[in-house]
């Protein structure tokens, strides 16, 4: 699995010669103003939930890339409507594609479209392909749900939320972190506006405080799992 950060909380995920990438955010974030969204790749567009900051490029990448929409149910009847090709999910419900499996979980946020309508609840994504497994926080608080994850899947990788406000911080990150059990986190959701600004530094020597390494990439880089 190669994992790519696009900047705020759109993530790149290739696997199994599939490209899976999840709330695209790309034209309205000028810290990412590197990345053009019209040579992105994608074969599958995973949403966490129907807000602008998570759902602002998707129309323009499905209909370049065919990408399959894969979402709850509410945001998938809503592409759907507009003629784009999507895979429903609920809260613990999982799909397979390409060998990869995607399933849906549990978070604590709210979810509405840029016009007010309803977005369904929100969730974050378990992704395993073979031996290797990633979870995809999306916008929520810590919540004991997340507890429930390494009761069936090994983490090697946490994405998580830090930039606090309207998502967990730091301190929750890292509890956070301890109930999906995977020491191993990638920062998401940080410094795009100024009510997420975060000191760099500091988090990340929190988390080594906690015996757990906070990766905060470049926008644009990868790591390899």
């Amino acid at each position: 699995m190669q994992v790519t950060y696009l900047g705020h909380g759109t993530i790149s995920i290739d696997v199994n010669n599939k490209t899976l990438l999840i709330d695209p955010f790309i034209t309205g974030n000028p810290l990412a103003s590197d990345i053009d969204v019209n040579t992105l790749k994608a074969d599958y567009i995973l949403i966490t939930h129907a807000h602008q900051d998570h759902i602002l490029d998707v129309e323009t990448i499905a209909k370049r890339t065919l990408a399959k929409i894969i979402s709850n149910y509410e945001i998938v009847m809503h592409y759907s409507a507009k003629g784009f090709d999507g895979h429903p999910l609920n809260h613990g419900g999982a799909c397979v594609f390409d060998d990869i499996t995607i399933k849906y979980v549990n978070a604590v946020h709210t979810s509405s479209f840029p016009d007010g309508s309803y977005g369904g609840q929100p969730g974050g994504f378990v992704i395993s392909y073979n031996d290797k497994s990633v979870y995809v926080a999306g916008d929520t608080a810590v919540t004991f749900d997340m507890k429930l994850i390494p009761m069936q899947t090994k983490l090697d990788l946490a994405i998580l939320p830090i930039g606090d406000n309207f998502t967990m911080g730091v301190e929750d990150a890292i509890i956070a972190s301890d109930f999906v059990e995977c020491d191993k986190i990638l920062g998401c959701h940080y410094d795009t506006f100024p009510p997420i600004e975060i000191d760099k530094a500091a988090a990340i020597e929190k988390f080594k405080y906690s015996n757990k390494k906070l990766l905060l990439l470049d926008i644009g880089k990868s790591i390899q799992l």
